[in-house]
């Protein structure tokens, strides 16, 4: 399914958004993805939350999924399922690494479609961000919300296999190229230079499209 995409209309759908916070009295940086899918609000609800098609798009999830209760997705983050308000957002913590940050998900009903607003909270690490910038956490959240674009357009699982493959292509490459530069200009707009914005997310898309034997 990924061979058909085309990686310049696939980047246009999201629109990114940096803004910079504080928990506790430490900084944060908050990163923020908006895309409309041409579904009803239910049905992409139960795409985000149901443990049997997360996999088909994301990764499978295990634990438990109700509020109080700790998730675990294969292989990435796990947390606690703080605030869960059905078919509206939710509200989970981002545990991976060591590292515990934040993770809103808000669905508003759009015309014939649904607006799917993540919002992702981190404690600013300086040597990361000014290496990395938001692309290393924002491209991985681009392609997550692609395949599940795939999914309900398909209603089919999203083959990880092929999905890796499509991202070291020449199409995947502009499209993480697009979505890293996307990133960087809305940290420029958060205040950050933009000399150093650009050069991050040109080490971004070097670690989303070196293949992993190299």
């Amino acid at each position: 399914m990924t061979s058909t995409l085309d990686p310049v209309a696939t980047a246009r759908l999201v629109t990114r958004e940096i803004r910079t916070g504080e928990r506790a009295g430490a900084p944060t940086k908050i990163a923020v993805a908006r895309r409309t899918y041409a579904t009803e609000r239910d049905d992409l609800w139960d795409a985000l939350t149901s443990s049997e098609r997360l996999p088909r798009w994301f990764l499978p999830v295990s634990g438990d999924l109700s509020v109080g209760g700790r998730y675990q997705l294969e292989g990435n983050a796990g947390g606690v399922v703080e605030r869960c308000d059905a078919p509206e957002s939710f509200a989970v913590t981002w545990e991976f690494g060591g590292q515990v940050s934040w993770l809103e998900i808000r669905l508003t009903e759009a015309g014939a479609g649904t607006t799917l607003e993540l919002v992702h909270e981190a404690l600013v690490d300086p040597e990361m961000w000014e290496r990395f910038g938001p692309g290393a956490v924002g491209a991985g959240w681009d392609l997550g919300l692609m395949g599940l674009g795939l999914h309900l357009e398909s209603r089919a699982a999203v083959d990880p296999k092929e999905a890796e493959t499509w991202t070291l292509s020449p199409d995947g490459v502009e499209f993480v190229r697009l979505v890293t530069t996307g990133w960087a200009e809305a940290a420029v707009a958060d205040g950050d230079d933009p000399a150093g914005a650009h050069e991050a997310a040109e080490r971004t898309l070097d670690f989303y499209t070196t293949p992993p034997e190299a």
